[in-house]
């Protein structure tokens, strides 16, 4: 009870039904061929990735992910770091079921939290694509300007309460 009030108080937590289809990433710092292919292979690792699909020009990756599978947005960003590289952008395709979003407020699916930054207020249904734009998904630069959109401190640390916050945008 007193971490739904908390959340109310600091920002709306709106409750609502979605399910992680896909994603592509774009990584930075790639020079090469065996750059991609490194990458490659530490995505390919990732336990509840299903399939990796590469284009070495645009350094990006179209990940598809197995059904069912619990996803952990933090992992694949690990994975590329640990390959060598970082990672530049997310955007994470989702299918939504009737979700309220509105600026600046958290949103729960399916045990993961969402925290919409620089949006209109709407009702997400069907397949839709979010950007993460938490400090390990998004350059200095874009980290700083998406951090003027919140007052919310989640948004600095990347939890609220001890449980991980993305920070998205669409």
């Amino acid at each position: 009870m007193k971490n739904i009030l908390i959340l109310f108080l600091l920002g709306f937590s709106l409750q609502g039904s979605a399910q992680i289809k896909n994603a592509t990433l774009q990584a930075s710092g790639l020079t090469c061929a065996m750059c991609s292919k490194a990458v490659y292979k530490a995505l390919s690792g990732v336990s509840f990735v299903d399939k990796v699909s590469a284009d070495i020009e645009g350094s990006s990756y179209d990940l598809t992910f197995k059904p069912g599978a619990k996803i952990n947005l933090d992992a694949l960003s690990k994975a590329v770091v640990d390959a060598g590289f970082s990672v530049s952008k997310l955007k994470v395709t989702t299918e939504f079921n009737n979700t309220k979003i509105q600026n600046d407020a958290h949103v729960s699916l399916n045990d993961q939290s969402f925290h919409f930054l620089n949006v209109t207020p709407q009702t997400l249904s069907g397949t839709k694509t979010v950007t993460v734009v938490d400090r390990n998904f998004v350059s200095a630069k874009d980290y700083k300007k998406f951090s003027k959109l919140t007052s919310l401190k989640c948004y600095e640390s990347g939890t609220m309460e001890g449980q991980r916050i993305y920070h998205v945008t669409l």
